[in-house]
């Protein structure tokens, strides 16, 4: 027997379609590579993202096409991020630091039929455009004002694109284990290895993440991801934020500004945010030597790399607690999350430490 309750696949667009009716009103900030704030409302990104959805489907894409992006931390790749999976296609992150010869590999690997662009990317693969299939589209992510001049062919501009398209669809349905996203793993031993994540797999992730003895997310606070959102989809919070109704504060290509850093989290009242240990180290040393605060950001998550214990103490002088995540690409990403458990406030010294 068949239960008849919640029948529902688990699709990226519930997301969309949850956030945009439940937390309409929260706001998505971004840092741009102008240096411009760009501020709007869940309303605003989903509206777009069906827009965008519905231009993808206007280029000829076809179900489970590989649509890559190559971008900064900011309102546009949150929306290309929903928009691609919404649609059924793979959204397949690039990370634009790897070496000419993995993203070549990656690219090709992946069979990407488009690539979305940061325009501070664009001579990135204007350095590679022989090296990858020559019937590529590129949608370069900004406005006809500031489009570049560019040797790529088959070019595309972002807001162009989105302009005449309609801002209502009718999501497709699929499958539940239908492929969502894509990220390479870093090649450390070999070639880069693909890791497909399904759309059921990215909302328990968003699910489990959430919950109060992992990163304990609710709709009251504001998330500042300065994990790159090409690494393992910003450890997930691209997803887990909007399905909690957070507020999202995206640092762009200011990720290890430390000045920058601590402008946004005081003008926005950021609460919790992720990063690399470097990140915080820039951001402690500009807290030392400036001599301001962060009084909102109350805790962190650092992952990555091993979190040096004299970083924990500094940042813990500043009344941050920092939480030590582990994961891996394979796991999209979590896997453990040192959220102090109940038996351990009265659990003996050896129990603590077995």
């Amino acid at each position: 027997m068949r239960g008849l309750m919640m029948d529902n696949p688990l699709l990226i667009s519930s997301i969309v379609e949850h956030a945009d009716i439940n937390f309409p009103d929260r706001e998505i900030v971004s840092v741009m590579s102008d240096d411009l704030i760009h501020r709007y409302t869940y309303r605003d990104c989903f509206k777009r993202v069906r827009k965008l959805a519905n231009a993808l489907t206007s280029i000829g894409l076809s179900e489970g096409d590989r649509i890559a992006t190559i971008a900064w931390n900011d309102y546009r790749h949150l929306e290309a991020y929903y928009a691609i999976g919404g649609a059924g296609y793979v959204c397949h992150t690039i990370n634009p630091r790897l070496s000419a010869e993995q993203m070549v590999y990656i690219i090709n690997h992946a069979e990407d039929s488009v690539i979305c662009v940061d325009l501070t990317f664009v001579p990135i693969l204007e350095s590679l455009k022989d090296q990858i299939p020559a019937e590529m589209k590129f949608i370069i992510m900004t406005d006809q004002d500031h489009m570049p001049d560019t040797s790529l062919k088959h070019v595309l501009c972002y807001e162009e694109l989105l302009e005449p398209c309609d801002s209502n669809i009718e999501w497709p349905e699929f499958p539940e284990e239908t492929a969502s996203s894509l990220c390479y793993t870093s090649g450390t031993t070999g070639n880069p290895k693909g890791v497909v994540y399904s759309h059921r797999s990215t909302v328990l992730h968003s699910l489990v993440g959430s919950l109060p003895d992992a990163m304990n997310l609710s709709g009251s606070d504001v998330i500042m991801p300065i994990v790159p959102m090409f690494h393992v989809n910003a450890w997930g919070t691209s997803y887990s934020a909007p399905l909690v109704g957070a507020k999202l504060v995206f640092p762009g290509p200011k990720m290890a500004d430390g000045e920058t850093l601590t402008k946004l989290i005081n003008t926005e009242k950021v609460n919790y945010s992720l990063g690399v240990p470097t990140v915080w180290l820039a951001l402690v040393e500009y807290l030392n030597a400036s001599g301001n605060s962060v009084d909102s950001l109350k805790s962190v998550v650092v992952g990555g790399a091993a979190c040096p214990l004299s970083l924990m103490h500094a940042m813990d002088k500043y009344g941050i607690y920092m939480h030590v995540g582990w994961g891996m690409t394979e796991m999209r990403p979590l896997g453990s999350y040192n959220n102090p458990m109940v038996w351990m406030k009265d659990g003996s010294y050896e129990a603590k430490h077995a």
